[in-house]
């Protein structure tokens, strides 16, 4: 059993008395998680954050590992920026998965997310396809979409991705 020696502080109230000296329960708890945890992922900083924090780094931790100075996860972690493109798949490495996937439906959906997940300009994808960065826009857009030997061309570079 506890032994516990009350004593009566400045004011009067007594302190270091058991109340129910015949049981002993010791009480535990998580640990309630800081205030900057985001309680929802909406944004990609919300993503990053709670990585970080999960894995309990430092924001210059997390800049040293992706390649960026301090104040770019700062504000990457309070939404008043986004990452760079070319960046994106550094981030996306650090996450373990790409918070931006969605289900992808059409042609252009398929592309851009490929275009994304890899940090590449319209440019740069429309160089190793072989097509010009505009028709490559207006594709992801749903504005057109390849007909003919593109087609065939654009499938196959897809599927050959997903291999």
């Amino acid at each position: 059993m506890r032994k516990c020696v009350p004593s009566t502080d400045q004011l009067g109230f007594h302190r270091n008395i058991v109340a129910l000296h015949f049981c002993e329960v010791t009480l535990t708890a998580k640990k309630p998680l800081s205030e900057a945890y985001p309680k929802t992922l909406n944004t990609l900083g919300d993503h990053r954050r709670k990585r970080r924090l999960d894995l309990k780094l430092f924001q210059k931790d997390v800049a040293n590992i992706i390649g960026v100075d301090t104040n770019s996860i700062i504000n990457w972690e309070k939404n008043r920026s986004s990452p760079r493109l070319y960046l994106l798949p550094k981030v996306f490495e650090f996450l373990g998965y790409n918070p931006l996937r969605s289900d992808t439906v059409t042609i252009g959906d398929r592309i851009r997310q490929y275009r994304v997940q890899n940090g590449l300009s319209l440019g740069k994808l429309a160089k190793r396809l072989g097509i010009d960065p505009t028709t490559l826009a207006r594709w992801e857009r749903g504005q057109i979409e390849p007909k003919g030997k593109l087609n065939d061309r654009v499938n196959l570079f897809l599927m050959n991705l997903t291999k």
